[in-house]
């Protein structure tokens, strides 16, 4: 699933092409993904011009001066900037035509989303997909502060694994699957610990570990594990650096330990039982 530095890298690349362009036309080759698309998108984005690209999360936004295109990559999409006449492909579900090429979103598993949200609807932090969101751990677009006095006031009343919390995304939001194992491998804290149970000092260690993780990750272009690829075609490579994530078995990196795979919550969890014991 692309996770916050997936849709980061996407933002980035599409940005150019995409802010002071018109849109000229849009194509929608199903009714929907995971949600119905906006029956009036047409309507609402045809003839206007893009503003700014943000994020928030993993949600991807396309912002106009009347409202916001929200978009999701779901669980296997990725977005493309081709020129007019490219061939749509089985899973290019749709297209927002701009002045001199287009931005196409592919997605094979259909778990993305295209929706949009109106001005006049209140700030985009009132659509219900973003209410309950937490705190941003890179961007500056929104005004809270993300540091570890922060999470360590957010988990005094909580008994929820660490790494359980990180991924539920009400507290700090984009941290996924692989972005939390390897944050808290550089950490040196145990997946399993309760959140209430760990100190400031580890928690200011796990901000700079996720901002750290995640910053390197965009750098190298998001991990390319399936079907992720950046709006070029091209694969990212962060998956070369992995410390702990789908390196089961293999010796740690720092004290050769073999990295082990548990599964929490339903998903996996790669850590070291030495590094990550609370005596390291």
């Amino acid at each position: 699933m692309p996770e916050l530095p997936e849709v980061e890298v996407t933002r980035l690349g599409i940005n150019p092409h995409l802010v002071a362009q018109c849109v000229t036309g849009v194509v929608l080759r199903r009714s929907g993904l995971r949600w119905p698309f906006p029956t009036d998108l047409a309507q609402k984005i045809v003839g206007k011009r893009v503003q700014a690209t943000g994020r928030r999360g993993k949600y991807l936004l396309v912002l106009f001066e009347h409202g916001t295109l929200i978009i999701h990559l779901g669980m296997s999409g990725h977005i493309r900037v081709v020129t007019q006449n490219t061939p749509a492909q089985p899973h290019d579900h749709v297209d927002i035509v701009l002045e001199k090429q287009l931005l196409r979103l592919t997605d094979p598993r259909r778990f993305g989303a295209v929706l949009w949200h109106d001005n006049t609807d209140g700030a985009i932090e009132q659509h219900p997909l973003f209410q309950r969101l937490g705190i941003e751990p890179l961007s500056e677009e929104f005004p809270q502060q993300f540091n570890g006095a922060v999470l360590f006031k957010a988990t005094r009343q909580s008994k929820v694994a660490v790494k359980q919390m990180l991924l539920t995304g009400n507290v700090v939001v984009g941290v996924g699957n692989i972005y939390a194992s390897e944050s808290l491998f550089l950490a040196k804290i145990n997946p399993f610990t309760s959140v209430n149970k760990l100190t400031l000092a580890q928690y200011k260690k796990l901000a700079s570990a996720i901002q750290a993780v995640l910053t390197q990750a965009i750098s190298k272009g998001g991990s390319s594990l399936r079907d992720f690829v950046g709006v070029d075609g091209k694969t990212g490579y962060f998956q070369q650096n992995y410390f702990v994530y789908n390196r089961k078995n293999l010796g740690c990196k720092r004290c050769n330990t073999l990295i082990q795979q548990v599964k929490q919550g339903q998903r996996s969890t790669f850590y070291c039982v030495k590094c990550q014991s609370g005596d390291s």
